[in-house]
């Protein structure tokens, strides 16, 4: 049976977001920042024309106040839980799905024999928007690949109505002649130079290069992108993410930081996001790191940076112990007189948390107590908001965090933020 994949893709997805809760917006030029109100990170459509991607914003305040282009922080924790809405409503229509990224995923239609799939998929469309406000856009292919690039062509094109099923089309080498090589998924910039400057500068370039050169070019991974284009599957649909090997936290500053007991928040902060995270993903930690760094783009401060690390007595995800281990890092290496940006922590060693090696004093432990505790403080977390019960540790006012001076509310995800709404009913009683 012939493969089939679907790729949807939530279109501007940050801004779609702010969009859903301001609709006020729609239509008008809009850009989402970076960490610290930096760079464009997501733009509409109308703000495309006017603000290049990663642009800082500061460089182009005359042309945002020239066209009233709305700006607005990273709300991380309203597109998350947006993102799992749509994760969540495009799971009830295949059984397999890979959740891509936070604003992409693969579903596999193979078998749908007796459906349009044009029509199924834009049937898909109607109810994520219905559903959740987000529009999307819908590639179909054999390949994922494929589909990675009908999905771009269901974008550019408005006649598609977001839907693109490039499967079979008898015009399906013309598509592919009009997709730069640069643009192909699994491409990178290097490899794009490299084909280039050998004459392939398309995806019907790329699809009938010869196997021998590729391969000796560009690996077997090159290789498999170009059958992949040919329509042969290599790419299959991967339901289960692998594993972590580590776990990152770490965010700039808003400001500098140059005490201790601030950079003692920041790192409590980190090592229970983080702990967090392993408790997700049902795993245990065995080694954590801890970093700081100075601002290296301002080389007129004193510039230093440096980490310490240490095994964890036993792998754990008991946030307590890795905020203690974490900070007992930070004071080896903490030197007055510098200027902090960035702090972080880094877990690894992280095994599933069924598979811990215990040690011969591993009953001296209250497991059972730790697991329990952590599961009713993650609970109330994730039903009354983030930081609803945080750790002394972490502290309170938090002066360190990043700036985000136009941060929407959070309106999912905090009873103190939801959407204010105003009803009027007429006066049935009136005479």
């Amino acid at each position: 049976m012939n493969k089939v994949f679907a790729l949807v893709d939530c279109n501007n997805f940050y801004v779609s977001c702010e969009r859903v809760f301001n609709p006020k917006l729609e239509g008008k030029p809009v850009i989402v920042l970076s960490n610290n109100d930096g760079c464009a990170v997501a733009r509409s459509e109308e703000a495309k024309a006017l603000i290049p991607m990663g642009a800082p914003a500061f460089k182009y305040e005359d042309i945002i106040k020239k066209n009233n282009i709305a700006v607005y922080s990273s709300n991380y924790t309203l597109y998350s839980d947006m993102s799992e809405r749509v994760m969540g409503i495009l799971s009830q229509f295949t059984p397999e799905i890979e959740i891509y990224s936070i604003d992409e995923a693969f579903l596999n239609l193979t078998g749908f024999i007796n459906y349009n799939l044009t029509e199924y998929a834009k049937e898909i469309r109607a109810t994520v928007k219905k559903w959740t406000g987000i529009p999307t856009s819908i590639g179909i292919g054999p390949t994922k690949t494929l589909a990675k690039i009908a999905n771009k062509l269901a974008k550019k094109n408005k006649m598609c109505g977001g839907v693109f099923d490039i499967t079979a089309h008898p015009r399906q080498d013309d598509f592919l002649r009009s997709v730069d090589v640069e643009d192909i998924w699994g491409v990178g910039r290097q490899y794009a130079n490299l084909l280039k400057r050998n004459g392939i500068n398309t995806a019907f370039d790329l699809k009938n290069a010869p196997d021998h050169w590729i391969k000796k070019n560009m690996s077997i991974v090159g290789l498999r992108t170009v059958w992949e284009l040919r329509g042969i599957p290599c790419i299959e649909l991967e339901e289960v993410a692998e594993p972590n090997k580590q776990i990152i936290r770490s965010r700039s500053f808003g400001k500098p930081v140059e005490s201790l007991e601030e950079l003692k928040e920041a790192i409590s902060t980190h090592a229970s996001r983080a702990g967090e995270k392993l408790r997700e993903q049902g795993l245990v930690a065995s080694y954590i790191s801890t970093f700081i760094e100075t601002n290296r783009f301002k080389p007129e401060d004193p510039q230093y940076g440096n980490s310490s690390g240490c095994n964890l007595p036993e792998p754990t995800s008991y946030s307590p112990e890795l905020i203690k281990y974490a900070i007992a890092n930070l004071e080896r290496i903490y030197k007055q007189g510098y200027r902090y940006k960035r702090a972080g922590v880094v877990l690894m060693g992280l095994v599933p948390q069924d598979q811990i090696q215990l040690s011969l004093l591993h009953s001296a432990r209250p497991y059972s107590k730790d697991k329990a505790l952590m599961d009713s403080v993650d609970r109330i977390n994730s039903q009354w908001g983030s930081e609803t019960i945080l750790y002394a540790s972490c502290g309170i006012k938090q002066a360190w965090q990043m700036r985000r001076a136009r941060l929407s509310r959070r309106f999912t995800t905090n009873w103190n933020e939801l959407q204010n709404v105003k009803a009027s009913f007429p006066n049935y009683f009136s005479l």
